[in-house]
């Protein structure tokens, strides 16, 4: 027979089951694709959420540094002086029973201080308390740590006139305070001189400001050995305080100036005792800062070859007199202040040194020079690196008549 054999049955479910495999193969490549769409689709939407939560995150990192940094220097500013040049004095009424927050808001009403929020913020933060009521006058030059202490002592019960504040100008020295000090209180001159000579007090100052004085403490020879530790500055001086108490206001004021450069003193191989000392002698041979920087370290220049200082204002203090011209006989004077024989230092300050004079030594103008000379006409300032050349600036500025 030549008829086509029939496909069994078994035949055509096979291929059946082929044609259905071949649609499943392909809805599945179908569902494969949309879901691909989809995850491709999901990870740009991940990608855009990411990318904005970044940006969130970004900007408000940059917001909080922002006000972080804004709060940082607000709350520095308020800790810092109103105006560390402005010397006039501020009297303000302490209420009995104030607050600290109270306490700053008269002071910050009065412009003595920059924030009266920060004032009660930082003596919270130092635990300061025990403030007084009473008058007392301020200056926008003073720190928060000065008008605190103030504060702590107590003020006048009378509002205070001129006669209660004390100015001791830079430079003086502590028999001028003494004759200041007898002059505009109803203190005496040789009760003052009586407290400068007070082992005994001194080793309480030294106990409460070590790193001010404990090398003021090791000094010998000295005459005083609070000369130069007697910060230049307006005082307020009432009925109710010790000598003691106002010593220590002037030893504290300085204590505050110099405790940021403890450390470097200990750096540049220095003692205090002699950073004082120069400073005082500084404060006296030069007027503008760059000179006083220069001369500092012609000083130090000295001091390095062992030459002696050979300051006037040594033979002066040496001496005990405040005379315009130093002779030749002068400079032989029997003293260990008298650094025209004595090489080094000497035992101590010759006189009370402005913050200027003292940061003139800690911050020197480098020079190879170890002279100076001043024009007695213009008080300008000339240097020389050898004995030669300053003779020849002496004879041409000190010695020639004009």
């Amino acid at each position: 027979m030549n008829a086509e054999t029939e496909p069994s049955i078994f035949h055509r479910l096979g291929e059946k089951f082929d044609e259905l495999r071949h649609m499943e193969e392909e809805f599945e490549e179908d569902l494969s694709e949309e879901s691909n769409l989809k995850r491709a689709e999901r990870r740009k939407e991940d990608r855009v959420v990411r990318k904005i939560v970044y940006i969130l995150t970004i900007g408000i990192l940059i917001v909080a540094g922002i006000l972080a940094i804004s709060g940082y220097n607000y709350v520095n500013a308020g800790l810092k002086p109103l105006d560390k040049n402005d010397k006039k004095l501020v009297q303000v009424e302490v209420p009995s029973g104030s607050s600290n927050r109270q306490i700053g808001d008269i002071l910050e009403d009065g412009e003595v201080i920059r924030d009266g929020m920060v004032f009660n913020f930082y003596t919270k933060f130092k635990n300061l308390t025990n403030f007084q009521a009473g008058y007392y006058q301020f200056s926008p030059n003073m720190s928060l740590d000065q008008i605190s202490k103030e504060l702590q002592q107590g003020g006048s019960a009378e509002p205070l006139d001129d006669a209660s504040k004390l100015t001791v100008p830079e430079g003086y020295d502590v028999d001028q305070i003494a004759s200041l000090i007898a002059k505009k209180t109803d203190f005496k001159k040789e009760d003052f001189i009586k407290v400068m000579k007070d082992e005994d007090f001194f080793d309480q100052l030294k106990t409460q400001y070590p790193d001010l004085l404990t090398d003021a403490g090791n000094a010998e020879d000295v005459r005083y050995r609070l000369e130069g530790y007697l910060f230049p500055a307006t005082y307020n001086v009432h009925k109710n305080r010790s000598l003691e108490d106002l010593v220590t206001q002037m030893v504290d004021t300085t204590n505050q100036i110099l405790t940021p450069y403890y450390s470097q003193i200990k750096e540049k191989g220095l003692n205090v005792q002699e950073v004082m000392t120069l400073a005082s002698l500084v404060e006296k041979e030069g007027v503008t800062q760059s000179d006083r920087k220069k001369i500092a370290q012609v000083f130090f220049n000295r001091i390095e070859a062992q030459m002696p200082l050979q300051s006037d204002i040594s033979i002066l203090y040496a001496l005990g007199e405040h005379k315009e011209l130093v002779t030749y006989k002068d400079t032989e004077v029997d003293s260990p202040y008298n650094l025209y024989v004595n090489s080094g230092y000497g035992p101590g300050p010759f006189d009370n040194p402005s913050q200027e004079a003292i940061l003139a030594v800690l911050d020197p103008t480098e020079t190879e020079d170890y002279y100076f000379v001043a024009d007695i006409t213009t008080g300008k300032v000339y240097y020389a690196k050898t004995y030669e050349e300053h003779m020849e600036l002496v004879e041409k500025y000190v010695n020639n008549d004009k």
